[in-house]
């Protein structure tokens, strides 16, 4: 009775059974941007759980905690408050470690997402908008990352944070006024650990927020992409309703992924602050290495010449071409592609169905030369331990990974163009999958 009274006035079954027939196509490889959903999810749940814990304040105090370690250690209030939280809240050290588990995922999902979009011609017309979207999210999801990793004050996250405020102030005419706005002052300034504070729980989650709902509108608008296939048409969804089916597959999905970063945070230790120490000016724990996703500007500022610059009486330091203009233009080509590729290849009309990546040698070998050159470079972040495990000198290492990364992408490119080109010439094995009306949608 009431329920009939509500849709009367508002008119909600209608939309309801819309929202409920839409279809999603039948591929594993969609379920990535749910992961990747998920994890933001997860993320936010236990990200709240710790702000009731966490305190970011600078002001030195002395620890009288339960770690007998670090009892009498002079320390930053956000410091004793990570290792009041790993030892002395309740499931503190357990959600801890799943928060910082879960960021891992979520960052590496999001990539392996728009990896998936691009060697498949997802981006393409009318899809381009989705695209700057989800580059934008990449963006946004390590800043948050390296802010969260940040904020315990601990010696080896300070180190990555002596690091960052180098880059922003070798950015020429700019670069002290965006250190200042950042870090409140030179580095390290009382209002550091504030700033990254309110950044990572409030700014850029809400900003994530907000573009993944427009993403997920975006895609709602214009249906999802499909593969190549028996019924499958550029005017057609082929797939699995999202009520039933497809709603207890997304619950199932999610149920995996928190178990799987709830088994790594219980059982796999990761960032044991309490062993860092707090941070001291002048000193830096030995082989530092930042979360994955920020490997590859480790790498490319310990493998880039050291080049000055004296331009316009500034000077243009070293850190500058690896940690402003390799990603700049990383992040560049990343927007600009879609764009590149249509005007390269006059194909400016609309797509519904995929590419398999071998139908696109040039595409896909060039995608996977371009990764190559950063999983070197993600190497290369590691030098000091190469050199330590293989006895040699890192002057050493540090020439042969430059060699690398001229010619593994190259080799790498040529093979992935040469594999392309065979399997292209071989017949597509298409077998066709018999479906009931149900679970066709055909639109347009």
């Amino acid at each position: 009775m009431i329920a009939r009274w509500v849709d009367d006035r508002l008119r909600v079954s209608k939309f309801a059974d819309s929202v409920l027939n839409h279809v999603f196509p039948d591929n594993w490889s969609f379920l990535l941007g749910e992961i990747a959903m998920y994890c933001f999810v997860i993320l936010i749940a236990t990200g709240v759980y710790l702000t009731f814990f966490f305190h970011a304040g600078s002001r030195d105090v002395i620890y009288q905690g339960s770690y007998v370690p670090l009892r009498g250690v002079h320390m930053s209030e956000a410091y004793q408050s990570t290792i009041g939280l790993s030892f002395d809240v309740r499931a503190g050290l357990v959600v801890r470690q799943i928060h910082h588990w879960t960021a891992l995922v979520f960052a590496a999902a999001v990539v392996v997402h728009l990896c998936r979009i691009f060697f498949t011609g997802a981006f393409r017309r009318p899809r381009e908008i989705n695209w700057i979207i989800g580059v934008t999210m990449l963006i946004l999801v390590i800043f948050n990352g390296f802010a969260g990793y940040s904020l315990p004050d601990d010696l080896l996250s300070a180190t990555g944070l002596r690091i960052a405020y180098s880059i922003l102030i070798s950015i020429p005419f700019v670069g002290a006024w965006l250190a200042s706005l950042f870090f409140g002052g030179p580095y390290p300034g009382p209002a550091t650990t504030g700033r990254l504070f309110i950044i990572h729980v409030l700014l850029l989650p809400a900003a994530i927020a907000t573009l993944l709902a427009v993403h997920l509108a975006i895609i709602w608008r214009q249906k999802h992409t499909q593969f190549p296939g028996p019924g499958r048409t550029e005017n057609n969804v082929v797939g699995t309703r999202l009520w039933p089916t497809y709603a207890a597959r997304s619950a199932g999905m999610f149920a995996a992924v928190f178990a799987v970063v709830a088994a790594l945070g219980g059982l796999a230790q990761i960032n044991p602050v309490w062993l860092y120490g707090p941070y001291r000016t002048g000193a830096v724990t030995t082989a530092a290495q930042p979360d994955w996703y920020m490997g590859w500007l480790e790498g490319a500022l310990r493998v880039f010449p050291p080049w000055r610059v004296h331009l316009f009486g500034h000077t243009i330091p070293e850190v500058f071409w690896p940690g402003v203009v390799l990603p700049g233009i990383t992040f560049l080509l990343l927007y600009a592609w879609p764009f590149l590729e249509a005007r390269v290849t006059h194909d400016r009309a609309d797509h519904e169905l995929l590419d398999r990546p071998r139908d696109r040698p040039v595409r896909t070998a060039i995608g996977t030369g371009v990764l190559m050159f950063y999983v070197v470079l993600f190497g290369a972040g590691s030098q000091d331990i190469f050199a330590q495990h293989l006895d040699a000198s890192i002057p050493n290492v540090n020439r042969a990974f430059r060699v690398l990364l001229v010619v593994a992408p190259l080799v790498v490119a040529a093979i992935t163009w040469k594999w392309c080109r065979d399997l292209r010439a071989e017949p597509a094995e298409d077998a066709p999958r018999h479906r009931t009306a149900a679970d066709v949608s055909r639109s347009g």
